[in-house]
């Protein structure tokens, strides 16, 4: 529950190893001393130092459970957990993967685990989610999407038609959470400096993950539902979503 002042008492990372998601909960933790639940792939070998991170960043408590995207079978055992000790207040849902481009479309197995764990285990987090934080009355959900899926296009269009299915369900369940105190904000980043991006060529209006930090919790406390990161790409985007087809498709990008 929020404390006297708006601020959350709990978080819950879902994709607990995620640099943009622990930069999220640091930003948070600026604000005081809270409780955090990590939900972390098993075996994930940067684990130990993500749960450090929390530690240092002042958290009261950090706890890890086992989270596999893959295993959907087992999210409401792992939600379940998640919530055993008390109320989440905030949620934030920063697991995805992106192999390579050219060839995941030329590769059955690789493509169906990408869109497994980029929306079929977003959407299956997205449901226990919504029915918990309904059931306790207040809660917010942060979910990365990405720009990449708010026009899909060739160079990344397995990843990209992924993102726009956690976009879309994602929006869809902030207006159904509307009226039981439930706020679902739905973040589109552009590139962002993290580890997994450290062997691709910087594109224009490249953030850091601290910046779309700030962003989301600023957000997040406005009540906004759609953010872009940073915010000037709402405008190209705008340009791109209305470019024809036949000549979005020569565009290099």
């Amino acid at each position: 529950m929020l404390n006297a002042v708006g601020v959350p008492q709990s978080l819950l990372l879902l994709g607990g190893s995620s640099e943009i998601g622990l930069a999220i909960c640091e930003e948070y933790l600026r604000k005081g001393p809270m409780h955090v639940v990590l939900a972390i792939l098993p075996g994930d070998p940067t684990g130990d130092a993500a749960v450090q991170q929390m530690t240092d960043a002042g958290a009261l408590s950090v706890r890890r459970v086992d989270f596999d995207a893959t295993a959907t079978d087992t999210h409401p055992a792992v939600i379940a957990e998640a919530f055993a000790e008390r109320d989440i207040d905030v949620a934030i849902v920063a697991f995805g993967v992106q192999f390579d481009d050219e060839e995941v479309w030329q590769d059955q197995r690789k493509a169906v685990t990408e869109v497994q764990i980029n929306y079929t285990a977003a959407v299956s987090v997205g449901v226990l989610l919504g029915e918990r934080l309904r059931a306790q009355g207040h809660g917010q959900i942060i979910a990365m999407s990405s720009v990449a899926g708010e026009r899909v296009r060739r160079s990344n269009f397995v990843y990209g038609s992924s993102k726009a299915g956690l976009d879309g369900f994602y929006l869809g369940l902030g207006e159904a959470l509307a009226d039981d105190g439930v706020h679902v904000l739905v973040i589109r980043p552009g590139q962002v400096r993290t580890r997994l991006s450290a062997h691709v060529k910087e594109a224009p209006l490249t953030v850091n993950k601290e910046d779309v930090a700030q962003l989301a919790v600023l957000s997040a406390e406005k009540g906004k539902s759609l953010v872009w990161a940073p915010p000037p790409f709402r405008f190209i985007m705008t340009v791109l979503r209305h470019i024809p087809r036949p000549i979005f498709r020569r565009l290099p990008i």
